[in-house]
């Protein structure tokens, strides 16, 4: 994958740059793919429910409007999501089960860790635009990430 700060570098105002918010919560710290949306607040069904399809060259960005409360992402799913091929999950929101994390290979970042379960109530929506982190992202653009940030393009890039 090429580096953010290369991207930056070759497509500078074409590109979103995300404010550097979020953490690695995995071994892989690099991943890219094609953006698919869920919009939730303190509750996983619909992250679970998009999980659990073919997520092959597609990063899921998790819009859990920042909360710090609960956790939306666990070991549990983020093995689903590793199952199912998924690259990557962005989460503006909480994680839990760190430790089962650091073993999944799979991209995960996140604001911070909550041991607090979510709710399971199936509340939100998806594959809608989601403002967050100084970024609007919109489900079919995409999104790269590594050490350096996050950037999304509206097209692949090389």
């Amino acid at each position: 994958m090429t580096k953010t700060a290369d991207l930056c570098d070759r497509y500078g105002e074409r590109l979103q740059v995300l404010d550097p918010l979020f953490r690695h919560y995995t071994g892989r710290r690099e991943f890219a793919g094609r953006i698919v949306t869920v919009k939730v607040h303190e509750d996983n069904a619909l992250v679970r429910t998009a999980l659990g399809r073919n997520g092959a060259g597609q990063v899921l960005v998790i819009d859990g409007g920042g909360s710090l409360r609960s956790a939306v992402v666990g070991g549990q799913v983020a093995q689903l999501a590793a199952d199912q091929g998924w690259e990557g999950l962005l989460v503006y929101g909480c994680v839990r089960d760190t430790h089962e994390l650091a073993r999944i290979p799979l991209g995960v970042l996140a604001l911070a860790t909550c041991p607090v379960p979510p709710g399971k109530n199936g509340f939100g929506e998806t594959d809608v635009p989601v403002r967050l982190a100084g970024a609007v992202l919109r489900p079919g653009e995409y999104l790269y990430a590594d050490d350096d940030g996050v950037v999304v393009a509206a097209a692949p890039l090389d």
